[in-house]
């Protein structure tokens, strides 16, 4: 077993910033107030939670309004797209959204519960490198369209979508999109306004931020029907005791992801580059997943003929490297990646395939780990695969 870890799965969570815990910790301890309290340590809660909305907000180009703070990624797109659209079915307005074949299970199992309510459900598909075609967004609106939910960018193979495009479809037709941006703080710009969004979700720990906090932006006059009653907190729009520690904390993580956004972007195409020109040099029958270049700057997705996916994550962490095979919400389905059959793949390439994606700490000498130890790696399961005959077969 290697000493040190060679952490290369970021797209399924990063480590706390040392920074960020910094910044929590008092509201663990001697700042523990309630901020519904109206005495000292109440204030000093609600403070905080005011400080890190106006930190969200300033980032987002939107008022501090217009910021909702919850329980994680999950919660946000569930927020956004049953409180929108029930919300919208409920003044009359009509019953169909539509989404994509590659979203966030979140996403694609919010918009399955709202059947029940009698909504219809159009699934857009998307080309070989995981793009939504604009003009098929046009074509699948109807006049009963009430929300539309596109990903900004894809947590399997990093493919990212001509958002502000696809949102400027949905303001034209007077539909309201939401957009799932999980992987996109720290790697893409936020500005709500630019990219043509009513809502768009975040979650701090994809951005060295605290698990279990998350944050959803709904333009001001977006109607939403709240999804967890009992309270009054978050302007109507989230019920219970706000997690102080964990908004400071996802603030925090996000005013440091911006300010180092540049530097963090070149950092991580540098390694993305070499690994992926590392992988394909070195390793026949290979596939990169998704977009070449429109793709997020730390993602690598590749699928390996007559091998499988699991087989390989275990030959990595044997050797001290810790990857996936795509979403960790996921993880332990006997089912090949929904999104990497939404881009032809057939099961069995779908299921040789594994996502490493590279963090703010990785660096060239952990590549060169990867490089050295993975095609042994290819090469031993390929020599125990039936019907493997190889490239250089006769």
């Amino acid at each position: 077993m290697a000493e040190r870890t060679i952490y290369l799965d970021h797209a399924a969570t990063t480590p706390t910033d040392p920074a960020v815990v910094e910044a929590m910790l008092p509201y663990f301890t001697t700042q523990f107030g309630n901020p519904s309290s109206i005495y000292r340590l109440g204030r000093a809660a609600l403070q905080a939670l005011d400080d890190a909305r106006a930190t969200t907000a300033e980032i987002l180009h939107c008022s501090p309004k217009e910021i909702v703070f919850l329980g994680g990624g999950s919660e946000a797109d569930n927020l956004a797209i049953k409180g929108a659209a029930l919300a919208a079915q409920r003044a009359g307005k009509g019953n169909h959204v539509i989404t994509s074949a590659i979203e966030h299970h979140a996403v694609l199992h919010a918009c399955e519960y709202l059947t029940a309510f009698g909504f219809e459900v159009t699934i857009l598909p998307v080309d070989r490198d995981g793009l939504v075609a604009p003009d098929d967004l046009r074509a699948a609106i109807r006049p009963e369209t009430v929300l539309v939910s596109i990903m900004y960018a894809n947590n399997e193979i990093g493919t990212i979508q001509p958002i502000a495009e696809l949102g400027a479809i949905c303001r034209e037709r007077g539909v309201l999109f939401h957009s799932d941006a999980v992987q996109a703080a720290g790697a893409l710009p936020l500005d709500v306004t630019a990219l043509n969004v009513d809502l768009l979700s975040l979650t701090a720990h994809k951005f060295y931020g605290p698990k279990g906090v998350g944050a959803l932006y709904v333009r001001r006059g977006v109607p939403l029907l709240a999804q967890i009653n009992g309270g009054g907190q978050e302007r109507r729009r989230r019920a219970g005791t706000e997690n102080v520690p964990g908004i400071v904390g996802f603030a925090t993580a996000l005013r440091l992801a911006e300010e180092r956004r540049e530097a963090y972007v070149a950092h991580c195409l540098a390694l993305r580059e070499r690994l992926i020109d590392g992988i394909i040099s070195r390793i026949p029958d290979v596939r990169l997943n998704g977009h070449r270049t429109q793709r997020l700057p730390n993602n690598v997705n590749v699928s390996f003929a007559a091998t499988d996916g699991e087989s390989i994550l275990l030959l990595l962490d044997q050797a001290g490297i810790a990857a996936s095979s795509g979403s960790a919400c996921s993880s332990g389905s006997l089912e090949p990646s929904h999104v990497l059959k939404a881009i032809g793949l057939d099961d069995e390439l779908a299921h040789g395939s594994v996502r490493l994606t590279v963090g703010k700490d990785t660096t060239t000498a952990d590549i060169d780990v990867v490089l050295d130890h993975l095609p042994a790696m290819i090469e031993r399961l390929r020599s125990v695969a039936p019907h493997w005959r190889g490239a250089d077969a006769a």
